[in-house]
């Protein structure tokens, strides 16, 4: 298990009851002694790029629940730094934010690929020492993350193919039944 960093994927344990995260990978931005901020990479939000943001309304991309804290907020990742200034490395041709206007001008110039750029409303967080008591409770399961991963092309498997990047006896992990007792 990695410790908890930037660049570490937050893979939930299969009988993690909390309805924000059952079954979901988080993408850790940022982890500090205040606290830490990541993006839930496999749940789908109910609506598109354009119908959450004014003056997009030729832009219907879809937008991803980056987690229960402040849903008012649109956040993103992508894999241009030369192009979207003021983003942050988080792993190796994954970035954390920039120019948000420059994002959406590049995209309707057709200059980037819409597939390589990942937009999130609300975040993941936790209070100073949070993440570390979870993890000690077992309900994350932890892994050094990759850019395959985070913009993995089917949101549905990326839980199941973040169990199998663990390797070993976690791939088996993969088909167990989200509650034991339904067994």
């Amino acid at each position: 298990m990695e410790e908890p960093a930037a660049g570490i994927l937050l893979i939930a344990d299969p009988f993690l009851k909390d309805p924000n995260f059952q079954r979901t990978v988080v993408f850790l931005c940022e982890h500090q002694e205040e606290g830490s901020f990541g993006f839930v990479l496999n749940r789908s939000y109910e609506y598109t790029l354009n119908e959450l943001v004014t003056g997009l309304d030729d832009l219907k991309l879809p937008v991803y629940f980056g987690g229960p804290v402040q849903m008012d907020t649109i956040h993103f990742l992508h894999q241009y730094p030369d192009k979207i200034g003021g983003g942050y490395e988080i792993v190796d041709g994954v970035y954390w934010g920039g120019d948000f206007e420059k994002a959406i001008s590049l995209i309707r110039d057709g200059e980037i690929n819409p597939s390589k750029i990942r937009f999130y409303i609300g975040y993941s967080g936790w209070a100073g020492g949070q993440l570390e008591d979870e993890l000690k409770e077992k309900s994350w399961l932890s892994v050094k993350a990759n850019r395959k991963l985070v913009f993995h092309k089917k949101t549905d498997e990326v839980w199941k193919d973040a169990l199998r990047h663990l390797g070993g006896d976690y791939e088996m992990m993969v088909n167990f039944p989200t509650d034991p007792q339904l067994n």
